[in-house]
């Protein structure tokens, strides 16, 4: 399957039982209720996914099963996040063999490559597989940051199509559109700053949030490349101090936990994380709480037309 890099793929986040098994019912729960929404490709084992804490033979199971789930109806992309070039290689033949349509693959991590280590590392994985590759950019977090200098390099890399940008550097936008017009997918890995990028001519969302509000995060996507822009901006001033959560270290528990309010998930994570107690826990709770009471009457939006 060819990816169209354009529209809302969750980062889907990774169901766990209370005895620290994988729940495939719970998953196929929000799986569905993704689906339902209107996204437009799912993506496994990012950080929400927690797949740092998860297994090859997990992640194969996981792979498997959405793609079982999703029946062609949208992409199921893998997320690589190594420290090595031999052990991203391999878990890029693991995605081609599982059957995932793509990769979102990260700079290699705990060593800060520089410019010609990045270029090599990244232009490695992607000579060594055919499959579409979204690269995620994300210095705040990761300590590289991919310059337009070296997505200069990756053009010879045709299997290099998208990039999930996160530097939170909105200008950014222009910057790669300005240099590379539409070699390059862009599509924003912040869910702060979703909004003002799209309307700068990023053509997705990697959204997080997504994860509990589906719906509405597909609306202000479908809105703003509708033209309906005060539409769209009402959806999301509601949505931001919920979009907020998505910024913090414990991003994973302040997601699960408003996936449980909305009955698609449950706050059960997977050590070293910890679920969420006290003051804490109280303050986000207050957060989706107040974030559930005035959620918005939304448009029939799935009809929308890009203008």
């Amino acid at each position: 399957m060819a990816i169209d890099w354009k529209g809302v793929f969750p980062a889907i986040t990774t169901k766990f039982t209370d005895k620290d098994q994988l729940d495939l019912v719970l998953f196929e729960k929000n799986l569905n209720a993704q689906l339902d929404a209107g996204v437009n490709g799912i993506i496994l084992g990012g950080t929400l996914g927690e797949a740092s804490v998860l297994s090859t033979s997990e992640k194969e199971t996981l792979v498997k099963f959405t793609i079982e789930k999703v029946a062609g109806r949208v992409p199921v992309v893998l997320n690589i996040a190594e420290g090595s070039t031999r052990e991203a290689l391999q878990q890029a033949a693991y995605a081609k063999a599982w059957g995932a349509q793509g990769i979102m693959l990260l700079p290699p991590m705990r060593y800060k490559t520089d410019h010609r280590e990045t270029v090599t590392y990244f232009s490695t994985v992607a000579n060594a597989t055919d499959l579409p590759i979204m690269i995620y950019n994300n210095p705040v977090d990761y300590k590289i940051d991919v310059t337009p200098d070296m997505f200069e390099d990756l053009t010879v890399c045709s299997n290099i199509q998208a990039i999930k940008e996160s530097t939170r550097d909105v200008t950014n936008v222009t910057r790669l559109i300005n240099r590379f017009g539409d070699r390059y997918s862009i599509l924003c890995g912040v869910d702060t700053l979703a909004m003002e990028e799209m309307l700068l001519g990023a053509s997705g969302w990697v959204a997080g949030l997504v994860c509990a509000f589906p719906k509405e995060t597909v609306a202000i996507y479908r809105l703003v490349k509708a033209g309906h822009v005060a539409e769209a901006t009402a959806i999301y001033r509601w949505f931001m101090p919920l979009l907020e959560l998505d910024i913090h270290p414990k991003l994973v528990q302040y997601i699960k936990l408003a996936e449980t309010q909305v009955g698609i998930g449950s706050e059960t994570v997977r050590p070293p994380r910890l679920p969420l107690v006290g003051e804490e826990r109280e303050r986000v709770l207050k957060t989706i709480q107040q974030g559930l009471a005035t959620r918005p009457v939304l448009p029939e939006y799935l009809q929308l037309k890009e203008s």
